[in-house]
């Protein structure tokens, strides 16, 4: 080292071991007047928190790069982690939120301070709302400069203290490791959520001892004793039981589990709005979704069942239409959650089991009960009024414009068994909620707060994370421009989703309550868009527009020949007509 670089650097840097006593003493008289430094070899503590974050399992990070988090980049550099450049903040934090969903392990984005932050604020949101394990890593502007309007600055914890379950600041360096694990465990802990790691940029330079903080248990609760008598007695004395699945905290193991347990004894289960897949499409204990716009199969589900079991989630704002559904005090429900709190829970509780899915299922298995005739008819009834609903339309053209029901009438008998969908919110959502057949657990990714622009990202995630399976985003014409441009992510890293635009040039979900309040007053809903098909294949990928039904079926043909020979994504841009809806909701 030079004597020049020498002086760029302070004591601590050079020996980070030392104490307050031990510094002065180096800084008056040299290092061979304190004790020899231990051998370990320093890392700056930014290559630290990329060590960290591969010892817990992190596969890959979403990231728009910035000067203020420079050192952590340069960790990846060399680290397994795989580092996805995006377009913009806000869809390189949907991404990370999308892959948080898609497993228990929390999903990793890392954008700059100041602008880079405000922008990823969005997916925070999201998985503050939808319960989503999920890291944000921000740069920060170096200590020094704190408190002194330099450029970028904010306040990290009053920008982002009320939407995040913990926001940390690395300001001393020795701790990288450490607040790693604390964020990691915080993320993933009781009900799970994003939390945020400010990093000031000098900071981060600092050598420090590279030993990696281990991870930290996380708890997962399970049923009590006392619990297990409470549950087997009300669901004795019940004649109508439904099981409400929802939340992002199950494992596959658990969900098979729980459908055995349900399908044998011919309880019924719905699936929280978005969440469709914890039970398979295709148990005959599987009655439908719950939440907005839900349809007549599950509409009156939750006044009509005498006992109530939610488990990953609570009947909150969207499942109880506004607070108004199940709020009767005599009503029975057992909520299984983690959530000590019941943070967002609406309505009446007659008991809380403080659980995870997993740990929950796997004592509810060792539960057996005599099936009740009631049981049979109740799931049968409504089994067979969710099967009418999702029952596909005719596949075969019919004359006119392009519409949505052929595209999945054709769609979806070619889907594998595997098969992931994601989408944002609008409308065309409800094509998926209907007829997508999600038979494992995480094969519907969604914004469940309703936040437009999540298609393109979160099916780009979703396959990276999952490359051997069929992706399929459903996208609207106004979410899709919101963050379409990570198309050039998905070519860039290879991605290979199927995106269909349904383009019926307008906000149609807006417009539908404009419509309800205000009729024959159409105002700030309608679009003028380009050609999506164009686009794609500007981006790298495959895309074709398609105006008749006629060609639908051939579309579909050419965009999934894309995928699976010449390995792009490929994108189905079909123009629709204007209030054709999945169905008429009831709510």
């Amino acid at each position: 080292m030079t004597t020049e670089s020498q002086s760029t650097l302070t004591a601590t840097d050079i020996r980070p071991d030392l104490g307050r006593a031990q510094e002065q003493k180096f800084l008056q008289t040299g290092p061979e007047s304190v004790p020899a430094a231990p051998r370990t070899a320093l890392k700056s503590a930014g290559h630290v928190i990329v060590d960290s974050l591969a010892a817990h399992g992190v596969e890959r990070t979403y990231v728009v790069p910035g000067e203020s988090f420079l050192d952590v980049l340069d960790g990846l550099h060399s680290s397994e982690i795989e580092t996805i450049v995006c377009r913009h903040e806000g869809g390189a934090a949907y991404m990370a939120e999308a892959d948080g969903k898609m497993n228990q392990l929390p999903g990793v984005a890392m954008v700059t301070r100041g602008p880079g932050a405000a922008n990823a604020h969005v997916g925070l949101h999201t998985a503050w709302q939808d319960s989503t394990p999920m890291l944000l890593f921000v740069g920060l502007i170096p200590f020094a400069h704190r408190d002194r309007e330099a450029f970028q600055e904010f306040d990290i914890k009053a920008w982002f203290d009320t939407g995040a379950k913990r926001v940390m600041v690395l300001d001393h360096a020795e701790r990288a490791s450490e607040i790693v694990a604390e964020a990691m465990f915080a993320a993933m802990s009781g009900r799970p959520g994003p939390v945020v790691v400010g990093l000031p940029e000098d900071i981060i330079r600092q050598l420090i001892d590279p030993t990696l903080h281990p991870a930290i248990p996380v708890a997962g609760g399970g049923m009590s004793s006392n619990d297990v008598e409470a549950l087997k007695a009300a669901l004795a004395s019940s004649n109508k039981p439904l099981f409400v699945t929802g939340g992002n905290d199950w494992t596959q193991s658990a969900a098979d589990q729980l459908t055995g347990w349900l399908e044998r004894h011919q309880i019924p289960a719905a699936a929280e709005w978005r969440t469709q897949g914890t039970v398979s499409f295709d148990s005959p204990s599987y009655v439908g979704p719950i939440g907005y716009g839900r349809p007549r199969p599950t509409y009156d589900l939750l006044e009509e069942t005498d006992l109530l079991v939610f488990v990953g989630t609570v009947p909150g704002d969207v499942i109880t239409d506004g607070f108004v559904c199940r709020q009767d005090w005599s009503k029975k429900n057992f909520l299984v959650t983690v959530d000590p709190s019941l943070r967002g829970r609406s309505g009446p509780v007659s008991r809380q089991i403080l659980a995870k899915p997993e740990a929950f299922v796997s004592d509810l298995a060792g539960i057996d009960l005599q099936v009740k005739e009631e049981w049979k008819a109740w799931t049968g009834r409504m089994r067979a009024e969710q099967e009418s609903f999702a029952a596909l339309p005719p596949s075969t053209p019919a004359a006119g414009p392009a519409r949505m029901d052929t595209l999945m009438a054709n769609l979806v008998p070619r889907l594998p068994e595997d098969a992931l969908v994601t989408f944002g919110a609008g409308e065309h959502t409800n094509w998926a909620h209907r007829y997508f057949p999600t038979r494992r657990y995480a094969s519907m990714i969604s914004a469940r707060n309703g936040s437009m622009g999540y298609s393109i990202p979160s099916a780009v995630a979703a396959s990276l994370a999952e490359p051997r399976r069929r992706v399929v985003t459903i996208a609207g014409d106004g979410e899709f421009l919101m963050n379409g441009q990570e198309l050039a992510t998905a070519a860039q890293y290879g991605a290979t989703p199927l995106v269909i635009v349904m383009d019926n040039q307008e906000y149609g979900t807006i417009r539908t309550h404009q419509e309800r309040h205000y009729p024959e007053r159409v105002s700030g809903t309608q679009l003028k868009n380009p050609n999506f098909g164009m686009m794609a294949t500007a981006f790298g990928g495959y895309g074709i527009t398609v105006t008749e039904d006629k060609d639908v079926p051939a579309a579909l043909d050419a965009a999934l020949a894309a995928i699976d020979e010449d390995g792009v994504f490929a994108l189905i841009h079909l123009v629709v007509e204007q209030r054709v809806k999945a169905y008429q909701a009831t709510a």
